[in-house]
């Protein structure tokens, strides 16, 4: 008999590097794997106000290695994210809450385009190194993932409302309780319990512990 998938959740922040190098690898690894890959939306500033986490990049021995660290990653994975240290500026200086809401408003909608959407957001920011927080720059992200002009301008318009916003609070909340404190998390609910995995360089862990 077919084995019961082990449902795998990843919970990401478009404004992570490491979130988009994680999501890349289970999105590969699922079509090998007998796991139900699950995408989970959440705000990483959420998580590191509620944890008194600090964004690495805030430790100059850490921010150089992690400069280094990425450009391996994205290499090894074939990831096209394009990372210096002038990053590290643009992501404190940057407002991603409204880019999360417009893919945490796709996936209440149209689910379908959630994986191409949050895609299409890392591109922008971690490849072309453009802005995301500006409603003209979300519509375009929108329209390079294959929505329509009507859809985007919808999702534009839920981002402001409470069922957005709360949605995406509950989901920063389950990531936390799970026992995250940054980005990627990726929990795998298996023989009853559920195992947190924090980053993209836990993956074969992973695999190993669900027995892939």
């Amino acid at each position: 008999t077919a084995m019961a998938r082990t449902l795998v959740e990843l919970f990401y922040d478009v404004v992570s590097p490491y979130s988009w190098l994680g999501f890349e690898v289970l999105c590969r690894y699922r079509h090998i794997w007998n796991i139900d890959l699950r995408f989970r939306p959440a705000f990483l500033g959420g998580i590191m106000q509620a944890t008194g986490n600090k964004p690495p990049a805030m430790l100059p021995k850490r921010a150089e290695y992690m400069v280094k660290d990425v450009k391996r990653m994205a290499k090894y994975y074939q990831v096209p994210v394009q990372i210096s240290k002038d990053d590290f500026q643009r992501i404190t200086g940057t407002s991603n809450l409204g880019a999360m809401r417009f893919i945490t408003a796709i996936d209440m909608t149209q689910p379908q385009y959630l994986e191409p959407l949050s895609r299409e957001f890392w591109i922008r920011f971690w490849s072309k190194h453009e802005d995301i927080g500006q409603p003209e720059n979300m519509l375009a992200v929108a329209g390079q993932a294959g929505l329509s002009s009507e859809l985007s301008q919808k999702l534009l318009e839920m981002i402001s409302s409470p069922a957005v916003k709360n949605r995406l609070k509950e989901t920063t909340e389950e990531a936390i309780k799970y026992g995250a404190f940054g980005m990627p998390a990726v929990v795998a609910h298996f023989n009853g319990e559920h195992h947190l995995f924090f980053g993209s360089d836990r993956l074969e862990l992973l695999g190993s512990v669900i027995g892939e």
